[in-house]
């Protein structure tokens, strides 16, 4: 029976990288980062020590591709989200898209965002590669102002705004804080709370939806 690196062998070099990156995931999730050493993550896939170090380097590259690989996976399902002719309900297809892929991937979300591996600490690059995987936000945001449906503004710094409200209700719900029969109403009624502090002046944006999203908290 082949191990899981014999297996990825085959695939081809980015199939090793993904099997190690999965096995050094699983690791952290279930013991922590004391569990992520070389040694474990060579033996748990049936390799080498020798092949995880020739790719990686040490623990601190492994630690820096699992940040850049959660950006990665963030980047990529953001990607995914279809155009939008209304550039502000494309605008809440990304929010929608950023909490279910981190409900989906929390382990690494907790790497990207919550020091799980507490010693990393990401390098100017893998800082810039994280910062680019919310492109499709900017991107839509700036539509937003294009189409004037938000005001004029920094189409950058609005995006940062979004994210940070996006990122605290999903860090709760990861955490328990919030649960799931009051998470999705919650992140939706916060996200168009935060969407209308940047419309633009008399955009057709009613009292009745406000009192809506009241309502959705109750």
């Amino acid at each position: 029976m082949n191990t899981p690196y014999q297996d990825a062998q085959r695939a081809g070099q980015a199939a090793v990288r993904a099997v190690i990156l999965d096995h050094a995931i699983d690791l952290l999730v279930a013991e922590g980062p004391a569990a992520l050493t070389m040694r474990r993550i060579a033996a748990g896939i049936g390799s080498s020590t020798k092949v995880l170090y020739t790719m990686f380097g040490g623990k601190e590259g492994l630690a820096d591709a699992l940040y850049r690989e959660g950006f990665a996976r963030l980047r990529r399902a953001q990607e995914q989200v279809p155009p939008d002719d209304d550039s502000l309900a494309r605008l809440s297809a990304l929010g929608v898209a950023y909490r279910a892929h981190a409900l989906a991937e929390p382990a690494y979300y907790r790497v990207m965002f919550e020091q799980a591996i507490p010693e990393y600490r990401p390098s100017v690059e893998a800082l810039k590669e994280a910062e680019s995987a919310f492109g499709a936000s900017v991107a839509a945001v700036q539509a937003c102002i294009d189409a004037g449906v938000f005001a004029p503004g920094d189409a950058h710094e609005i995006s940062k705004l979004i994210w940070a409200a996006a990122h605290g209700a999903v860090s709760l719900e990861i955490a328990g804080h919030f649960p799931p029969e009051t998470a999705a109403r919650r992140f939706d009624t916060l996200m168009a709370v935060v969407g209308r502090a940047f419309l633009a002046d008399g955009h057709p944006n009613t009292d009745r939806d406000d009192q809506q999203g009241q309502g959705r908290t109750s």
